[in-house]
């Protein structure tokens, strides 16, 4: 995106990829059919130590912008869920589009192309006042006046993902926010391992919470943990220690459901009636600890109601930590935005240096979230970079 913007204003334009393949977390996003929007994407669907940052960009290039270049390329595409944006084809449809609008410009390709240094401080023999860098690589040394740093996080790193942007925003003295794997699964501490292991393949619609933040969408359980997407989204708000509270049953209050059935003179097994709202595995395991798995519902007595009640509005676990970096889809954490302009991405104290996307402490939501964001990063250094 940076680079067609740039060469569509005139600039002569390299683009450096120590990979032979363009685009692969493209290609793999999405399963394949690349979720490449939000239409409801806004500055809250973010984190960032600053959440005014990604504002200036957002509002400069929004999803309809990308939506009106997915149509202009004929890509079909369609909305799976709360305004997410997935093409009917395959994630290739977007990465050849963007090649094409990079072509189109004039930006050069050079894949296979290790940086092996990166120097800077020489003034440009054309203009003083422009930056100037050397990028020393195996393919030759470059020389330019803007140097854009789109190297996403550590994220993925089977396919190519590095902190390589996080060692020249160093090189470079700027700040980095400490980065952490997000939108990832959770691991269970020792404990709920024991508890909840064999429930491996159970998913169950909720409202998971996390610091306030709270999603209405499933979770699975898996051999070591916790996934799907509510879990997801919750990983990206979660800190070390803190818990995450999980409504199995979000539509009602179960307390009082229980209280009502219990009024009513019902003689049902108590784990067979919480069965007929949750996978059957789950009602057994949650009523085991419970310890009322052999008791009818009438015998229930208001303590053990109220008890069971909150387990099913209130399940809580304090997760060990994420899976990590090998699963998670984004990297929380980046070049702090306090050492770029929100207008241009440059760095405020490096002339000509810029930083876009996943390298920068901005992150959002699962759902297209992060692709906007990369478009409108990328979008705003290329009118000035």
């Amino acid at each position: 995106m940076c680079a067609s913007q740039a060469a569509a204003r005139g600039r002569s334009v390299a683009l450096l990829d120590h990979t032979n393949q363009i685009g692969r977390k493209i290609l793999i996003s999405g399963g394949g059919r690349c979720n490449f929007t939000n239409i409801h994407a806004q500055p809250n669907s973010f984190v960032s130590q600053n959440p005014h940052f990604c504002k200036s960009a957002l509002s400069r290039f929004t999803p309809s912008d990308f939506i009106d270049l997915v149509k202009k390329y004929r890509i079909p595409f369609h909305e799976k869920k709360l305004g997410q944006l997935f093409c009917d084809g395959s994630a290739e449809n977007i990465v050849q589009m963007l090649i094409s609008e990079c072509k189109n410009a004039g930006a050069e390709f050079h894949l296979d192309c290790r940086i092996n240094n990166i120097e800077s401080g020489k003034h440009s023999p054309d203009n003083i006042d422009e930056g100037y860098f050397e990028v020393q690589t195996s393919r030759g040394t470059y020389e330019c006046a803007s140097l854009i740093i789109a190297t996403g996080g550590l994220s993925i790193p089977q396919i190519g993902a590095t902190g390589f942007g996080y060692d020249v925003a160093r090189q470079f003295g700027l700040k980095i926010i400490p980065t952490t794997p997000a939108l990832d699964g959770f691991n269970f501490s020792n404990a709920d391992l024991k508890q909840f292991a064999d429930l491996a393949g159970v998913s169950v619609d909720t409202k998971t919470s996390c610091n306030e933040a709270n999603f209405r969408e499933n979770i699975l359980f898996t051999h070591t943990g916790l996934s799907g997407p509510a879990i997801l989204q919750a990983s990206l708000y979660w800190q070390k220690g803190n818990p995450v509270q999980i409504d199995l049953l979000p539509e009602f209050d179960a307390t009082q459901w229980l209280s009502n059935l219990k009024n009513s003179g019902n003689r049902m097994d108590t784990k067979n009636v919480v069965a007929d709202k949750l996978p059957k595995r789950l009602a057994e395991r949650i009523c085991q600890l419970q310890r009322i798995d052999q008791s009818k519902i009438f015998q229930l007595n208001e303590k053990e109601l109220n008890e069971l009640g909150q387990s099913l509005n209130n399940f809580q676990i304090y997760p060990a930590g994420t899976v990590g970096y090998r699963k998670a889809e984004v990297t929380r954490g980046g070049v702090d935005t306090g050492e770029l302009s929100s207008k241009t991405m440059e760095a405020k104290k490096v002339k000509g240096l810029y930083f876009i996307g996943e390298v920068v402490d901005v992150t959002g939501q699962l759902g297209g979230f992060n692709f906007q964001w990369a478009w409108a990063s990328g979008f705003a250094a290329g009118q000035y970079c």
